[in-house]
C-alpha cells in the first residue's frame, strides 16, 4: 500500500529518527521471510510481479496460445522438471568437463577458455564484451575486464580479520564438497579446493577495487591487440579472440590492465592441474543451480545460507520464474505489459517526468555554487536526456534461440550464448538507442551515462511506487523521488563526467569541479559514519553516486510537488481538510511516502555483503541520510536545529 498509516510508529519523534517513525510498525510486522535475505517495499512488489509472471508462465507451459508462449512456456517447464534434473545428475555438465579435460598444455588455455565462455558461459579469468566507447558513445568497441572470482568482492580474499578468515575456510570446504559430489575423492577434492582458493586469491590481489571501478578514467585504456598481448605474454590472445568469435577489431578498451598482468603471472605460476581445477570449479559453480538436488542444496548452503543468512531455499517456482525472465524477458514481457501496464499509466508517468525535469532545471539555475558557464552545460545535458518508460518500442527477436522442454541446463547455456552473440554482433555497429537493459516486470530503474537516458520498467510503475488514484504528494514522494533519483545520476560524481551525448568530457569549469568535489567529500564522510552491522559501516566512496542521487532526487521531487500545489492550490486537493489529509499536510505525506519506500529488514550477513559490494546505502540510511540533508523536511515536521534529523551541518550537492 502506498502511504500506509498503519506502518507509522507514532511513539517515535520523526525529528529524532524518521526511519523508525515512518517504518516502525512495518518493521515489526514484516520480518525477513525464510526464503529471503532482505524484505522491503521493493521486495513486496517484486514478489507480486513475480507471482503474476509465474501464473503467465505456468499457463504457457500447460497450454501455449502462440509460438512465443510455447518458447517461454517450455523454458519454464524444463526448469520445473526436478525429476529429470535428478535423473540426469551430472550428465548435462559432461560436455564442459570434457572440454576442460582436453587441456594438455598451458598453450591451449586460451582455446579452452574461449570454448567455455562461448558455449557454456563459464566466467573464468575475465570478461569480454562489446560496449560503447566512453569517449565516443556512437561507437561500440570490444572491452576486456577483470573477473574470475567466486566470492562477492576481492576484499573477501584479502581481509585478515577473524570473520573473513572463517568465511574463506567455509568457502574452501564448500568447493571441496562440490567436487566430491562431482565424483572426486575427498582427498583430491580438498587439494582442488585449495588450488581454486590460491588462484582466485592471486586474481583478487591483481583486481581493481569497486571504488576505483566507479571512475570512468580508471577503467578506460584503449589498446591494440599487441598491447593486450604484452600485458599477458603467456596467454594466446590471438587464438582466444578468433575462437570466441567476437569479430575483427584493431583496438579495444582494456579496463583493468594491471589485472591482466596479474593473471599472466598466476597462469605462469600455477600448475596445469591447478588451472584445470579452477576451470572445473567455475564450470560447476556456474551450472550448479540447474543440476540435481545435491548440487542445488550445497550451492544454497554456502552462497545463500552461510554467506547471506538465508534460512530456506527459495521455492523452485520462484527460481524458475526469475530464470525464465532472465533468459526470455522481452518475450514474457510482451504479454505481461498487455495485462498489467495500461496505456494511461504511461501517459501519467510522462507528466510526472516533465514535472521533475522542470524542477531539476530550476534547481540547476538556483545552485549557489555553480557558475553560469557550467549551468548552461548542465541544462543542455538535462534537455538531452531521453526518457524510456514501461517497455521497449522494439521487442527482442528470440527466433534463433532453441529451447527444449527436456534440457534445462542446455536452455540456460543456449540462452547465455544467444545474449553473448547478440552483444558481440554490436561490434562496430551504430548504437541502438531504443534498447533496454532491464525486462518489463523488473522492480527497478536506471540511468545510462553513455546513452544519457533514464529507464523505468513497467514493473516499478505500480503501487507502492506509483498509484494514479492517490494525491500528488504521495506520487511525488513515491515514484517522483525515483524519477528525481535517476535524473540526478546524470549529474553525480560519475554522471557529471559525461556530456549530453554520453561522452566522457570535462564540462565543469575547474573551479566548479573543485566546489563539486568539496560537496561530494562532505557526503562521503557523512555516509562513512552510518552503521549497518556491528563493526560494519557504509562505504561513503562506494555509495557516493547513489547517495548523491537520493539527496538530489528528493529535493527536485519536493520542488515539483510544491510547483504542482501552487498551480492547482493545495486546498483543491480532494480529501484535504484545513490543509491536511489523514492528519498530515501534503509536505508530510510526501516525506512519509518517501520514507516508507525504504522500509526494510535484512539478515546481518546480507547487510555485511552489501556494505562491501552494493553502491546503494541500506534502506534505513537512504531514508534518514537524505532527509537530514534537506531543510524542508525539518520545516514540514517542525524540527529544531541540532536534532538528529536536522543537524547543524549538513551536506548538499544538488
Amino acid at each position: 500500500m502506498i502511504f500506509d498509516l498503519s506502518s507509522i510508529d507514532k511513539t517515535v519523534d520523526p525529528c529524532t529518527d524518521f526511519y523508525q517513525y515512518a517504518c516502525g510498525n512495518w518493521l515489526k510486522k514484516n520480518p525477513v521471510p525464510a526464503d529471503q535475505v532482505r524484505w522491503g517495499r521493493f521486495n513486496e512488489l517484486a514478489e507480486r510481479n513475480n507471482y503474476l509472471l509465474y501464473t503467465e508462465l505456468k499457463a504457457a507451459a500447460e497450454d501455449p496460445k502462440t509460438p512465443l508462449q510455447r518458447k517461454y512456456g517450455d523454458y519454464f517447464a524444463a526448469c520445473m522438471n526436478v525429476d529429470l534434473a535428478d535423473k540426469l545428475g551430472t550428465k548435462p555438465l559432461q560436455p564442459a568437463m570434457a572440454t576442460i579435460a582436453s587441456l594438455k598444455d598451458k598453450k591451449q588455455l586460451a582455446t579452452i577458455v574461449a570454448e567455455l565462455q562461448k558455449n557454456y558461459s563459464v566466467g573464468a579469468f575475465y570478461g569480454l564484451s562489446v560496449q560503447q566507447d566512453q569517449k565516443d558513445s556512437s561507437q561500440q568497441i570490444a572491452s576486456a575486464i577483470q573477473g574470475g572470482l567466486s566470492l562477492p568482492d576481492r576484499s573477501y580474499y584479502l581481509t585478515e580479520d577473524d570473520r573473513s578468515q572463517k568465511l574463506r575456510g567455509q568457502y574452501v570446504e564448500h568447493v571441496a564438497k562440490m567436487f566430491v559430489l562431482l565424483g572426486d575423492t575427498p582427498e583430491r577434492a580438498a587439494d582442488e579446493a585449495k588450488s581454486v582458493m590460491t588462484i582466485e586469491t592471486a586474481l583478487a590481489k591483481g583486481s581493481m577495487d569497486r571504488v576505483e571501478l566507479r571512475d570512468p578514467a580508471k577503467r578506460y585504456h584503449i589498446m591494440s591487440k599487441a598491447d593486450l598481448e604484452a600485458l599477458s605474454p603467456d596467454y594466446d590472445w590471438q587464438t582466444y579472440l578468433k575462437e570466441v568469435r567476437i569479430g575483427e577489431f584493431s583496438t579495444l578498451n582494456v579496463a583493468t590492465p594491471d589485472y591482466f598482468k596479474a593473471m599472466n603471472a598466476e597462469i605462469d605460476a600455477a600448475s596445469l592441474d591447478s588451472i584445470k581445477s579452477y576451470l572445473r570449479w567455475h564450470a560447476l559453480r556456474t551450472t550448479a543451480h540447474a543440476l540435481s538436488k545435491p548440487f542445488v542444496d550445497e550451492n544454497f548452503n554456502f552462497f545463500s545460507a552461510t554467506l547471506q543468512g538465508q534460512k530456506e531455499q527459495t521455492p523452485r517456482w520462484k527460481r524458475c520464474t526469475r530464470a525464465t525472465d532472465t533468459a526470455l524477458g522481452e518475450a514474457v514481457g510482451q504479454d505481461w505489459v498487455k495485462e498489467y501496464f495500461p496505456p494511461d499509466a504511461k501517459a501519467n508517468m510522462d507528466k510526472l517526468v516533465v514535472a521533475l525535469e522542470q524542477a531539476l532545471r530550476q534547481d540547476i539555475q538556483q545552485l549557489p555554487w555553480m557558475s553560469d558557464a557550467t549551468k548552461v552545460e548542465a541544462k543542455a545535458k538535462l534537455d538531452a536526456i531521453r526518457n524510456k518508460i514501461g517497455y521497449p518500442e522494439n521487442w527482442r527477436d528470440y527466433s534463433s534461440l532453441t529451447v527444449k522442454r527436456d534440457d534445462y541446463l542446455g536452455n540456460v547455456e543456449r540462452g547465455q550464448s544467444f545474449e553473448r552473440a547478440r552483444n558481440f554482433a554490436k561490434l562496430g555497429k551504430p548504437v541502438d538507442e531504443k534498447e533496454w537493459g532491464m525486462t518489463p516486470p523488473t522492480v527497478n530503474a536506471y540511468y545510462s551515462p553513455s546513452n544519457n537516458d533514464i529507464n523505468f520498467p513497467a514493473g516499478i510503475l505500480q503501487p507502492p511506487f506509483f498509484d494514479n488514484s492517490k494525491d500528488p504528494a504521495v506520487n511525488f514522494g513515491g515514484i517522483g523521488t525515483v524519477i528525481g533519483h535517476e535524473m540526478t545520476h546524470g549529474f553525480d560524481d560519475q554522471g557529471s563526467k559525461y556530456d549530453p551525448k554520453g561522452n566522457v568530457r570535462p564540462w565543469f569549469t575547474a573551479e566548479d569541479r573543485a566546489k563539486f568535489t568539496e560537496r561530494t567529500d562532505c557526503e562521503v564522510k557523512e555516509y562513512d559514519g552510518f552503521k549497518v552491522a556491528e563493526g560494519q559501516n557504509l562505504n561513503g566512496k562506494l555509495t557516493l553516486g547513489e547517495n548523491t542521487a537520493d539527496n538530489g532526487g528528493i529535493r527536485i521531487a519536493f520542488q515539483a510537488l510544491e510547483a504542482a500545489l501552487t498551480q492547482q492550490g493545495a486546498t483543491a486537493e480532494p480529501g484535504y481538510v484545513d490543509g491536511k489529509r489523514d492528519g498530515y499536510t501534503a509536505q508530510q505525506r510526501f516525506f512519509i511516502t518517501f520514507g516508507q519506500l525504504w522500509c526494510q529488514n535484512q539478515t546481518e550477513q546480507n547487510a555485511r555483503v552489501l556494505a562491501k559490494t552494493d553502491p546503494h546505502s541500506t534502506g534505513e540510511w537512504r531514508a534518514k541520510g537524505t532527509v537530514q540533508n534537506f531543510d524542508e523536511f525539518g520545516k514540514a515536521f517542525g524540527c529544531k536545529a541540532g536534532q538528529p534529523m536536522m543537524p547543524v551541518n549538513s551536506c548538499r550537492v544538488w
